[in-house]
């Protein structure tokens, strides 16, 4: 494990999964593959949050999947781990996919370069929320941290 390793998504990079209505990975592209560090034989149909770095507060992904099961899109700055225990950060644009009836069947996922101001801002928050969790034992509760 190399859990001090940060790898860097370029600039020209899109990294976009699909995931079924349960979060598991249906679709991830080469770019996904190459920083997480996998093949898609390790990913497919493996939950999304196989890549979750444990530096995540899990207000956060209540907040995301809130937002997404109500059909709204959300933007959010992410740190993910590779497969070696390395981690990486992007910026997230996470929507639904639909189907002709106006259902969601899935979720689509494309992630870019982050802006390294955005995320030094983005880790002192992050960091205060995960304090926050583990001095109590603590459950998220969006309408409490919903400033954030």
């Amino acid at each position: 494990m190399n859990e001090s390793k940060e790898y860097f998504v370029k600039e020209e990079d899109f990294i976009v999964s699909k995931t079924d209505l349960k979060g598991r990975i249906t679709y991830c592209n080469q770019p996904f593959l190459k920083i997480v560090g996998a093949t898609q034989e390790q990913l497919l149909h493996k939950p999304h949050n196989i890549i979750r770095h444990p530096d995540m507060p899990r207000i956060v992904f209540k907040l995301l999947w809130e937002r997404i099961k109500a059909k709204q899109e959300i933007f959010a700055f992410v740190k993910n781990k590779s497969f070696d225990g390395g981690f990486y950060w992007v910026f997230a644009n996470i929507t639904t996919s639909l189907d002709a009836n106006g259902e969601i069947i899935g979720y689509y996922s494309v992630r870019r370069k982050p802006n390294p101001e955005g995320v030094k801002f983005i880790e002192g928050i992050y960091r205060q929320l995960l304090e926050a969790e583990k001095a109590a034992a603590w459950r998220p509760q969006a309408s409490y941290w919903g400033k954030f």
